[in-house]
């Protein structure tokens, strides 16, 4: 479900790779395969002769049902979903489904003063992601054999999220980086490609059956460290960093900051120990692959916005003065 975005991207190819018939559903408005950067002619044509495509609405439920019904599919990934009576039609329409694969969210973790996150740890079924929680917990009472992974901040190439983006932006035009309050919060990214090979990982593994995994980088990054690892990554001199009280502005509906203002990280051991998982990025080495294969030639998903950031800067400028 979903796979023409982001993360499927990545992970559809892992599958192709491993002699599995991988079937993306779509509403068709973006090109069932697109060429990656750095991908081979040979690599790309091979992956978009086996890819194949069925065209629908998730939120037309009907026809979900009926259509993987007349399919009849193994094992479903479910990349994009977020809301729990999505899956309904799904499951209902492949009784003798093997294992359903979905995508949740670490953000669906209680706020706590004690990190690392745990699998084990209390939820929040009041944050933005609750949908994401009620899937997982109708897949839990339907009796079917699920796996959740559950991300941190993801990054990599083709990211619709302005996460390593909006700090490119800034290095590029060789502006100071606003981070809010003292900047020692700490955060975690994990690279796309290690979240596509945590996804193979589970695929078929018994001791992933009815389990949740959290999946992210293996060091955590403060918002400071995170501006000067990007610079580093990007080969940028390393950035003047402008610390700012959010709550002395108002910048309206715009995000001034594309992180939540604390400190928010998940412990991986888990998938470590139980699936064998490691990731294969260090941070700055994540970063230069992004930036190396997408930001760094010239495309990106949202056009520079320094508007909050002129704000920022021109207060700053005045406490200074």
């Amino acid at each position: 479900m979903g796979g023409t975005r982001f993360i499927g991207i990545f992970l559809s190819r892992l599958l192709v790779k491993e002699g599995h018939q991988v079937t993306l559903f779509t509403r068709g408005k973006a090109p069932i395969t697109q060429q990656l950067p750095g991908e081979s002619d040979s690599d790309y044509t091979d992956f978009a002769s086996k890819i194949l495509h069925l065209k629908g609405d998730r939120k037309d439920f009907d026809f979900v049902k009926s259509s993987l019904s007349a399919e009849g599919f193994d094992v479903v990934y479910d990349i994009n979903g977020r809301e729990a009576q999505e899956i309904v039609p799904i499951l209902d329409g492949l009784p003798k489904l093997e294992q359903y694969i979905y995508c949740s969210s670490a953000g669906v973790y209680l706020k706590s003063d004690q990190l690392p996150h745990f699998e084990t740890d209390a939820v929040d079924p009041k944050s933005r992601h609750k949908g994401k929680l009620e899937t997982e917990s109708l897949l839990e009472s339907r009796g079917v054999n699920w796996t959740s992974i559950r991300p941190v901040y993801i990054y990599g190439p083709l990211n619709y999220n302005p996460v390593e983006e909006w700090f490119f932006h800034r290095l590029k035009a060789g502006r100071p980086i606003p981070v809010p309050n003292s900047g020692i919060q700490i955060t975690q990214l994990g690279h796309v490609k290690d979240l596509a090979t945590a996804f193979i990982k589970v695929l078929g593994n018994e001791k992933a059956s009815k389990e949740v995994f959290n999946i992210s980088g293996e060091k955590y990054v403060t918002f400071d460290g995170l501006a000067k690892a990007c610079a580093k990554a990007a080969g940028f001199p390393e950035p003047e960093i402008v610390h700012y009280n959010p709550k002395e502005f108002d910048f309206g509906k715009k995000k001034a900051f594309p992180f939540r203002d604390q400190h928010f990280f998940a412990s991986i051991d888990k998938a470590n120990s139980v699936l064998g998982w490691k990731p294969e990025y260090g941070l700055v080495e994540g970063l230069a692959d992004s930036y190396n294969l997408d930001f760094g030639r010239g495309t990106f998903r949202k056009a520079a916005d320094f508007s909050t950031d002129d704000i920022i800067l021109g207060k700053s400028l005045v406490l200074q003065s």
